[in-house]
């Protein structure tokens, strides 16, 4: 499925991708849905159907991804209602075997993440990612997101790496599209990011159910 000979880099996207993207699911289409009224005062059902449409406005930006923003066009603190739902921060299946196995063939792993600093320290605070990989690198740091061919341009400025040697594992179509158009030569998508959803039909890349099923423990 993957020559692992070929590869030197393993940039790797976290919420979808390493950790269950179940968390953030709830947490934007049900649980700030339920606060956001609370806090404001109205009807659950509008807050929900007004916050759906509000988000999906920014999608593909970097604000879909910046807790500052929302946190000040919506009046509450996101970070806090994250740190209220934490518990359900979750490992996708066989992530910890397949980053040991990383660093076992002694290939470079970083975290490319569009999540915005206060969604990840909560993250890390959660989980021993920080331990796990080499590099930890934030879209909001550049100012770009991963959907951007500049954010890869710029990637190479703080962690440079040769793309026809790299692997992206990503949930994100769009984010492997661009990648692609940069150049880097193997990529691959996740087709059950969130654990309470159906598997997709991914058919533009290849995409795995488990890290086990491309690099099975003990290889």
């Amino acid at each position: 499925m993957l020559d692992w000979s070929s590869v030197d880099t393993v940039l790797l996207d976290m919420d979808g991708t390493l950790l269950d993207l179940h968390f953030d699911s709830y947490f934007w289409l049900e649980y700030l849905p339920i606060r956001y009224a609370d806090i404001h005062q109205i009807d659950q059902h509008e807050a929900q159907a007004w916050l759906h449409q509000r988000i999906m406005q920014e999608q593909g930006t970097l604000n879909w991804y910046c807790l500052d923003y929302w946190s000040q066009e919506l009046n509450v603190d996101i970070v806090a209602l994250k740190r209220e739902v934490a518990d359900r921060i979750a490992f996708r299946p066989s992530v910890l075997d397949f980053l040991d196995g990383i660093r076992r063939e002694g290939m470079r792993s970083v975290i490319v993440t569009n999540a915005h600093r206060g969604s990840l320290g909560l993250k890390l605070e959660k989980t021993d990612l920080a331990e796990r990989v080499d590099a930890i690198v934030c879209s909001h740091d550049f100012g770009l997101p991963k959907e951007q061919i500049a954010f890869w341009e710029r990637l190479q400025t703080v962690e440079p790496f040769n793309p026809q040697r790299t692997l992206l594992i990503d949930d994100s179509l769009p984010v492997l599209k661009s990648a692609q158009a940069y150049g880097i030569r193997f990529l691959l998508s996740i087709a059950q990011p969130d654990s309470q959803q159906p598997a997709r039909n991914v058919t533009e890349f290849e995409a795995v159910q488990h890290f086990s099923d491309i690099f099975p423990k003990g290889e």
